[in-house]
């Protein structure tokens, strides 16, 4: 199972009810902050998960409704010792930028500091364990360097405990070793191999992240039928000359974008403060039925070929929903 915190879901400004850019992808015990915006160290708190093993921040791009929520995190980081280390990814374009936070926040020469490290990260591969992957893959914002993620279990076999019991297979460590792929030997000299005891391999969840982006043509691949895709809100079609003004896709296109990559859910958040939510979600669900919008510390929860468990703040704070002011003149 794959879960996402949102902590921050307002583009270019926050508003009453949204802060700026910032989500949790979490898997077992491996922890991902993707971006920083202003105020992301106070809903780190509101949200409980708290900052132990928050320790691999992963940055989309260099603006600074991105990135600006590093400088507090950091000096809380220094202070509080809640983590051993903390590395920051980024394209050497978004770190050169932190970089010069961190000069503010610490002194000149702080990268002397080996307890936070800036890590250059480019399209590819930047985590692997024996569970997930995760992914880099270049996105078009603005003709700045902008990376999105995914995210994909690995195929996992049942552990068929018939078949075990049939080969003698006793319990313990022995079928432990199974389900982790090595042979074992029973005492009567035969030796077992974990394809005797282990089902056909199933697919693992696969969650796909955008926040900003210009165009939707070079995600189709990596997109491709996920279990679920997080991208922008920022723009309604109406005002789409607007969106391609600042490098934005407009909330239709990214809903047609999951209808042809056959993705199974759809988020949006970064959200338009000039909108209502309901706006936002009629135009979605013209072209995306499965399509919801995400408020700040929303929880959302997806499995391999199963519905997606949506945790809202709102339901859980008060009855009522908590509702977005009124539109302003404001943009992105």
């Amino acid at each position: 199972m794959l879960e996402i915190q949102f902590l921050g879901t307002s583009a270019s400004a926050p508003t009453a009810h949204r802060s700026l850019s910032s989500a949790v992808v979490m898997f077992d015990a491996e922890r991902f902050l993707i971006d920083c915006g202003e105020g992301t160290q106070r809903q780190i708190l509101r949200s409980g998960i708290g900052f132990r093993r928050l320790d691999k921040v992963l940055l989309t791009h260099r603006h600074l409704d991105h990135i600006l929520g590093l400088g507090g995190l950091a000096s809380t980081f220094g202070r509080w010792e809640a983590m051993e280390s903390m590395e920051i990814w980024g394209s050497p374009d978004t770190l050169s930028r932190v970089r010069d936070l961190m000069k503010v926040v610490f002194h000149p020469d702080w990268e002397s500091n080996e307890r936070i490290a800036l890590v250059p990260m480019e399209p590819g591969l930047v985590f692997e364990n024996k569970k997930v992957a995760v992914e880099a893959f270049a996105v078009e914002h603005r003709h700045t360097p902008c990376l999105g993620f995914l995210f994909e279990e690995k195929a996992r076999r049942r552990f068929l405990q018939e078949r075990a019991d049939a080969l003698g297979v006793p319990f313990g460590p022995e079928r432990s070793e199974l389900v982790r792929g090595n042979p074992i030997t029973l005492p009567s000299g035969r030796t077992i191999q974990p394809t005797d005891v282990l089902g056909n391999p199933t697919a693992g969840a696969k969650l796909c992240f955008v926040s900003d982006v210009g165009r939707t043509g070079p995600l189709h691949k990596i997109v491709q039928g996920a279990d679920l895709l997080v991208i922008e809100g920022t723009y309604l079609d109406r005002d789409r000359q607007l969106a391609q003004d600042f490098g934005h896709i407009t909330v239709a296109a990214a809903a047609k974008l999951a209808r042809r990559t056959e993705v199974r859910h759809l988020v949006l958040h970064h959200i338009g403060r000039r909108y209502h939510i309901r706006e936002i979600l009629e135009e979605a669900r013209q072209h995306f039925p499965n399509a919801i919008v995400v408020g700040d510390l929303d929880r959302v929860r997806i499995r391999a070929q199963a519905p997606l468990e949506w945790d809202r703040w709102a339901r859980r704070r008060s009855r009522r929903p908590v509702q977005d002011p009124e539109p302003t003149s404001a943009g992105a």
